[in-house]
């Protein structure tokens, strides 16, 4: 049977490749914490942030040290709504995105809007 790929390193490739799935992967992390699923949006966030900046220059964005933001996000991790809002935003802005909220009525409720890219000036 052949070897199969790591999934980290299969993510992290396809992040690299495909911009639409890297700003669909964090919009899915984001609506999982909104909705509740929180171990599920920690996996996702950890796994985007892995993929993308890191933990080292998340560290140094945000003034916490890496394993702390880790620990954060680990499957036992209970972050606090200012430090989990604070790597939001700068994942946001360090990926060039901004999600928005929509507000819906019936049943067809739940989600967020797809993530918009920023155009940034050259």
């Amino acid at each position: 049977m052949p070897l199969t790929r790591d999934f980290k390193k299969t993510i992290q490739a396809r992040i690299e490749k495909d911009p639409a799935f890297r700003d669909e992967l964090l919009r899915e992390g984001v609506e999982c914490l909104f909705f509740g699923e929180l171990e599920t949006g920690k996996a996702i966030l950890r796994d985007y942030i892995n993929a993308t900046i890191g933990f080292e220059k998340l560290s140094s964005l945000t003034h916490k040290s890496a394993k702390s933001l880790m620990r954060m996000l680990s499957p036992k991790g209970n972050p606090q709504a200012r430090n989990l809002f604070a790597v939001i935003a700068l994942l946001q802005k360090t990926g060039g995105l901004r999600l928005e909220l929509a507000l819906k009525h019936g049943q067809d409720s739940q989600g967020f809007s797809a993530a918009s890219r920023n155009k940034k000036a050259s």
